[in-house]
């Protein structure tokens, strides 16, 4: 049996941050819930997942702080999920993950995009510098491990 090795105490931010989302299942369900879908049913229905593995992620993501469980009936007890400010930041990643994946591998007409709230227009995210708001890229930028 594989032992999970815990990043949570981890220097690097990368692993850090994969320590609450790394697992795939948590990515599509954050993104789930960000589109709108709050209840345990629809997300099970619309992911494909078994009610286990979506009740470990659901529990997972409560405990890292990235989703609330709220009741929304009390007879009975019912619950949905929905986003904390830290799942709410979380958002730009997930359009920063979806416009990489359609850009490489497709298909033309994508499943999941980021819009424009106000305008339902599809946004290109851009990753930039926040203090000269240049482009990042791995031409100009790099990571350093230590």
């Amino acid at each position: 049996m594989v032992q999970h090795v815990s990043f949570a105490e981890a220097a690097c931010p990368i692993a850090r941050g994969l320590e609450h989302v790394g697992e795939w299942w948590s990515v599509l369900v954050l993104r789930d819930v960000s589109a709108g879908m709050t209840r345990f049913a629809d997300l099970q229905e619309h992911l494909g997942i078994s009610p286990g593995s979506l009740s470990r992620r659901l529990k997972s993501l409560v405990e890292s702080g990235l989703l609330e469980q709220r009741a929304y009936t009390t007879a009975p007890v019912r619950h949905e999920y929905v986003l904390t400010e830290r799942g709410h930041d979380f958002l730009p990643v997930l359009g920063a993950l979806a416009a990489w994946g359609q850009r490489h591998f497709g298909p033309e007409r994508p499943a999941a995009r980021l819009v424009d709230r106000a305008t339902g227009r599809t946004v290109h995210p851009v990753v930039v510098d926040g203090k000269t708001g240049k482009p990042i890229t791995s031409t100009d930028h790099g990571l350093e491990v230590r």
